[in-house]
């Protein structure tokens, strides 16, 4: 007899658990559930303040953007000033992608942060999978070891980084970014604990239908994890998006210099600094990262929030 239907009513343990209450107690009737008051919740003068407060951060992180975007859709004289009827205009964004070959730069990122991200994710899966599932002589050192890489800062084996590419005669390429930065030891943390999470039922209804170990983790643990995946994906692409030491120091052509980089052009004294194109061309610049995290914002907090919890 076949075990595809315990298999397909073990994925879906919510669904599975709803049956189990209904069996044990078929008479019973359904209660509405009513949230109770936090405690802790701030009231009265208190939640003023709260929202005081976070209405002030709020504009705080809101302002440098509204003035870039101001002065990037304005011409130059009215960087300094504000006028509701000041016109609009677009020539700010000619003049910085005329100023630095921006194609170039686009596509070194983009595929400077795939690599960096597929790695990350391909490494992390099966080191997360190994850790949360398997049983091995020194697992708990070697996860300590991990979680050690977490307490050092990047820029303390950027010596070190450069000598290794150095040896490997990768100094001025796109992998030498890249190389450092493959093995994440967050990703390995968050997807173990993501995957501590998933039932060994699971597992094991799995083998019975002639899966092997691999077939397991693709068919199983990887997309119940997706949206960990999602949130990790923005936090790994915004953060190499963003980079600028490493890149700065590793590269000297414009073959293999990413965005964060070629931005540096424009504070060239023998060009001046002109607020108006450096707005424009940091608008381009973040453009993206902007637009997929509106895209992705509640699959991206969500997933944090049950990372959390877990």
């Amino acid at each position: 007899m076949s075990d595809a239907p315990a298999f397909r009513e073990a994925a879906g343990p919510a669904r599975a658990l709803g049956w189990l209450r209904l069996m044990r107690y078929p008479g019973a009737p359904k209660v509405a559930a009513t949230a109770r008051p936090d405690p802790y919740a701030p009231r009265g003068f208190w939640l003023v303040l709260e929202s005081v407060g976070a209405a002030l951060l709020a504009a705080i992180w809101i302002l440098p953007l509204a003035y870039a975007v101001w002065a990037a859709f304005h011409p130059a004289e009215y960087t300094t000033r504000f006028e509701l009827f000041a016109p609009l205009t677009l020539e700010n964004f000619e003049r910085a992608w005329a100023a630095a070959p921006f194609a170039r730069y686009f596509f070194n990122t983009i595929v400077l942060v795939t690599m960096i991200l597929v790695c990350q994710l391909v490494l992390g899966t099966l080191a997360a999978y190994a850790f949360a599932r398997y049983e091995f002589w020194g697992r708990d050192v070697a996860f300590a070891l991990v979680l050690v890489q977490l307490m050092i800062m990047p820029d303390v084996l950027i010596v070190e980084n450069y000598r290794t590419m150095t040896r490997l005669g990768l100094v001025d390429t796109i992998p030498a970014i890249g190389l450092p930065y493959i093995a994440s030891a967050f990703g390995i943390f968050l997807l173990r604990q993501t995957f501590k999470t998933v039932p060994k039922e699971l597992d094991d209804a799995a083998r019975v239908e002639g899966a092997n170990a691999l077939q397991v983790l693709l068919r199983v643990y990887v997309p119940l994890a997706r949206p960990i995946y999602v949130a990790y994906g923005l936090v790994s692409v915004s953060f190499h998006w963003n980079n600028f030491l490493w890149p700065l120091i590793i590269t000297n052509s414009v073959e293999s210099r990413p965005l964060t980089v070629g931005l540096q052009v424009f504070s060239s004294s023998d060009q001046g600094i002109d607020w108006a194109v450096i707005c424009a061309a940091t608008l381009m610049t973040s453009a993206p990262l902007l637009i997929g995290f509106l895209l992705f914002q509640r699959q991206f907090v969500q997933s944090f929030m049950r990372a959390g919890i877990r």
